[in-house]
């Protein structure tokens, strides 16, 4: 895991989040950790588009199928 300094993460914080490693950062003030920066964890993205062409809508699927007058006295 990388280590930096919290005023050179300041003047590079941009340029780092770009390059950021699955590992991530640990910040250091003074020498010492003070914060760990890591990755988003983005498990789930591989499931978006995956039941394309496998589901299969029957019907209006915006409908609750259930006819009525907006203007009609009750």
């Amino acid at each position: 895991m990388k280590t930096i300094g919290a005023t050179e993460f300041r003047d590079r914080r941009l340029a780092l989040l770009d390059d950021l490693g699955e590992d991530g950062l640990v910040i250091t003030k003074r020498g010492k950790p003070v914060a760990r920066l890591l990755p988003f964890e983005r498990r789930h993205a591989g499931l978006i588009g995956s039941l394309r062409h496998k589901v299969e809508v029957r019907g209006d699927a915006f409908s609750t199928g259930v006819e009525w007058d907006a203007g009609a006295e009750s």
